[in-house]
């Protein structure tokens, strides 16, 4: 069957149906390829920016070394903590960092980490509206397209094949387009929750590595 003939064909209802699900799939495509660059992005600058953490012995060091790993979401919390701790230590460097300094430099972290998870999970609440949605959006288009259908069985007074299945197979291709939005989307929609969830939790590690590191330099 030529699909194309069957849209023109169809409803306007249908129609406009068929429209809504393409922007929905096509939209969603757009947030599937960007979350995925962006995601692989701070995972390489995150592996990188950890081995420089790691293997250097002065925080200030790292700070120059950070503005290089931009797509990274620790970056932000080192640059968060660090100033915070720079702060502390040279107000009254000689009571060195008590538990009422490592709480502040800790809220600052948290803070940072927030900001980034907000980051992280933009565009993600589309990619489960259109996984949500789309099926039931293409649902509507077909129950329209079986009215329809049964409207010219009406007029005709014929229920023969012939004048039944292109009704029905326009209502059809609703269902299908709905579906094909929907099944990528789903499926986007949980592995790149998957993926935040690590990105998290790498955070709250590195929020506590950094106030140990903190601690060990710079404690009383």
């Amino acid at each position: 069957m030529d699909f194309l003939k069957l849209i023109l064909e169809a409803s306007f209802v249908v129609q406009l149906v068929i429209i809504v699900l393409v922007f929905f799939s096509i939209f969603s495509w757009a947030v599937i390829f960007f979350k995925r660059r962006t995601l692989k992005r701070a995972t390489s600058h995150s592996e990188k920016f950890l081995a420089v953490f790691r293997r250097s012995r002065n925080l200030g060091d790292v700070n120059e070394a950070a503005k290089k790993y931009r797509g990274s979401p620790l970056i932000y919390l080192f640059q968060s903590g660090f100033k915070e701790l720079s702060y502390l230590t040279k107000s009254n460097p000689q009571t060195g960092l008590a538990p009422a300094k490592l709480e502040r430099i800790n809220r600052a972290l948290i803070k940072a980490a927030n900001k980034e998870v907000s980051k992280l999970e933009s565009m993600m609440g589309f990619l489960a509206t259109t996984g949500s949605v789309t099926p039931f959006i293409g649902l509507f288009g077909t129950v329209w397209g079986i009215m329809d259908a049964f409207q010219r069985i009406g007029i005709v007074r014929s229920a023969s094949l012939v004048t039944v299945a292109p009704g029905i197979a326009e209502a059809l291709i609703a269902t299908a387009a709905g579906l094909f939005a929907a099944v990528p989307a789903v499926i986007a929609y949980n592995y790149y929750l998957h993926r935040i969830k690590d990105k998290i939790t790498e955070m709250e590690d590195f929020s506590l590595e950094f106030l140990n590191i903190a601690e060990r330099l710079y404690g009383s």
